[in-house]
């Protein structure tokens, strides 16, 4: 089953090529991870170490789509769901977070933090470009095309913030971009979770007329 230009809804990510693409895609977010982790906590940026969990997370949930591909429905619809959900905890996490740093204001580093940010921007730009004919399809495969396009956002979002620090010798750019950040991560796992029940109802709908 082929997904050209992103239109075929039903795509399920059986396929050598897409199955390629993903283990392209976890090697490059396992080691953006730990370059913005490190340089985050160097240059004391919030945005940084929140991207950093982005690009952590995105590893194990693209792991955990490449594990269910080929698999029933039901399988995939609740492997979505687990990553809907864990976005879910990831964003108010990262929201959380920001709102303790406010307390303890520390301005970060801005050549380091618009930097790594702009690395990340590339890694994130290579993976959206692999990804971009297969941004429709099932919970399953959906849900690593709107991690992808939301890595994209936020390292440009983080530039920008960057851009705010250096200018302003503030620390508030780069909280509120990671409050932004959280925000993004809620409502894509909101879509992941309402697409992953769509299909979850539907299956078992299917199941019930079928016995």
């Amino acid at each position: 089953m082929s997904a050209t230009c992103g239109h075929n809804s039903n795509f399920e990510g059986v396929s050598s090529t897409y199955k390629r693409i993903l283990w392209i895609i976890i090697g490059i977010n396992a080691v953006m991870f730990f370059v913005e982790i490190s340089a985050g906590l160097t240059a004391k940026s919030q945005a940084l170490q929140a991207d950093a969990l982005d690009f952590l997370a995105d590893s194990i949930t693209y792991a955990i789509s490449l594990l269910v591909i080929g698999k029933s429905i039901a399988l995939r619809s609740k492997a979505a769901l687990f990553k809907g959900i864990s976005l879910s905890f990831m964003g108010l996490s990262v929201m959380g977070l920001t709102l303790y740093r406010m307390l303890a204001l520390q301005t970060p580093e801005a050549v380091t933090m618009g930097s790594v940010a702009f690395l990340a921007l590339l890694a994130n730009l290579i993976s959206v470009a692999l990804l971009v004919r297969y941004r429709n399809g099932d919970a399953n495969v959906r849900s690593v095309w709107l991690c992808s396009r939301n890595d994209a956002i936020s390292n440009l979002v983080v530039i920008i913030a960057a851009s705010g620090v250096w200018m302003t010798s503030s620390a508030w750019p780069d909280l509120i971009v990671a409050l932004l950040m959280g925000a993004l991560f809620l409502s894509s796992s909101v879509q992941i979770i309402r697409q992953a029940r769509k299909e979850m109802s539907n299956e078992a709908a299917v199941s019930k007329y079928s016995a």
